[in-house]
């Protein structure tokens, strides 16, 4: 089974752009819609909208194509099927970000065949900001070529990383910020993991880590990689979950200071 990928790029691109623009709309035209999933987490209208635009053009132009989103309901990966082309569509992340005009959220839309990603875009659109990646081709914002930031010591690199909406897991994902500030410059957290990934794209971050979903890794996680980032998860991955969709415990980060942040994000588990 063979696909152009460039033009998977450019389809992800125009469809996370259209779903994009029209929240962006939404927001500022009627009043959105607020509702509550498990912990407490936040969706809105805008999410369930975007998911439908995305949703609506992959039917439209690829049927039969597979779709995993993070609103349409699968969140046991035990029984879902990686194999052949699979659609993965975070449709509104940074949630809360959205609801409270802050800038910091994206829509993100990635391919992937056998799960493997081959393509996929970032738009955030209260940042002006398009990523695209295309395995083996680079990765790119606006169009300008990514590149990660050269950086050889933990002590000078800025981390960015998350917190769960899960009670029982914060304890331990505080535990790990405080580890992660005595050992590095700073710490950053946007609640956009999407967008934070392609911050280590471009160089505004040096790594990020936290457990996150598919929709979260899957296109952000390509174009950080298309940039020169290393990922991986800090323990083993179960065999059904792909590792480039497997976003439990992910670790993106540039070549310099990869081995030495896993050494330290596994030595805090222990």
């Amino acid at each position: 089974m063979k696909f152009d990928l460039r033009e998977l790029a450019l389809f992800a691109e125009q469809a996370v752009t259209k779903a994009g623009d029209r929240i962006s709309e939404l927001r500022i035209r009627e009043k959105i819609e607020v509702n509550y999933k498990d912990y407490g987490e936040l969706v809105t209208s805008a999410d369930w909208l975007s998911e439908k635009i995305i949703q609506e053009a992959i039917m439209d132009e690829f049927q039969g194509h597979r779709i995993l989103s993070e609103e349409n309901g699968v969140h046991n990966w035990d029984n879902f099927k990686f194999d052949g082309p699979v659609w993965v569509i975070d449709p509104l992340d940074g949630t809360v970000n959205f609801a409270r005009n802050l800038p910091h959220y994206g829509v993100s839309l990635a391919f992937a065949l056998d799960g493997v990603v081959l393509a996929g875009a970032v738009y955030a659109p209260d940042l002006h900001c398009t990523y695209v990646g295309i395995k083996g081709e680079g990765s790119y914002c606006n169009g300008e070529r990514l590149q990660i930031r050269t950086c050889t010591s933990l002590l000078d690199a800025v981390i960015g990383t998350g917190f769960p909406h899960d009670p029982a897991k914060l304890e331990p994902a505080i535990e790990r910020v405080n580890r992660l500030r005595r050992n590095c410059r700073d710490i950053r957290r946007f609640a956009a993991p999407t967008v934070d990934i392609c911050y280590v794209a471009s160089g505004k971050l040096d790594a990020h880590t936290e457990s996150l979903s598919p929709w979260d890794v899957a296109a952000a996680g390509l174009i950080a990689r298309e940039a020169g980032a290393l990922s991986c998860n800090v323990h083993m991955v179960p065999d059904h979950i792909p590792n480039e969709l497997n976003g439990e415990e992910a670790v993106f980060a540039t070549p310099g200071i990869f081995d030495d942040l896993l050494t330290l994000l596994r030595k805090e588990s222990e």
